[in-house]
């Protein structure tokens, strides 16, 4: 299990670097004096496909380190630690990921290409600032985490 959570840790990065390129290219293009093209596109698809493969990593660890049975148990809010891996960091990153997805949608429509950065823009960065409050950064108490596998 500490190999999934090491992909885990990884991935944040991935993500966070996708999520920063995205709402770099988002913003350049909002004017509406850009047209919008594939490579804008990309950088949304890959955020996008990281944030599927980090939620699959992360409903792993969810259900395999006892998350769901903290729960459902009724012992959630009983600490810090518990409050925010069963409630917090699920609900949060679930969220996020949602909204990247609504992101990535506004990218295939038939509208306006300043409409499509826009809409990519606001919901990539409304996603990268709920994710940046979830992550359970190091220094953050007993649910803090290293910035990269193998740092204490």
């Amino acid at each position: 299990m500490n190999i999934v959570l090491a992909i885990h840790n990884i991935f944040r990065w991935l993500i966070l670097l996708f999520a920063l390129l995205t709402i770099v290219k988002g913003l350049g293009g909002m004017n509406g004096k850009k047209a919008f093209t594939a490579g804008d596109k990309r950088s949304a698809m890959f955020l996008m496909i990281c944030c599927d493969i980090q939620l699959l990593l992360g409903l792993i660890l969810y259900f395999a380190r006892g998350w769901w049975g903290v729960l459902t148990s009724g012992t959630a809010m009983s600490s810090d630690n518990n409050r925010f891996f069963s409630v917090e960091h699920a609900f949060g990153m679930l969220i996020a990921i949602i909204l990247v997805h609504i992101g990535y949608s506004a990218t295939k429509k038939n509208i306006p290409d300043g409409s499509k950065y826009k809409r990519m823009f606001w919901f990539t960065l409304i996603a990268m600032i709920v994710i940046l409050g979830t992550i359970p950064w190091p220094g953050a108490g007993m649910h803090g985490r290293p910035l990269f596998p193998g740092m204490s």
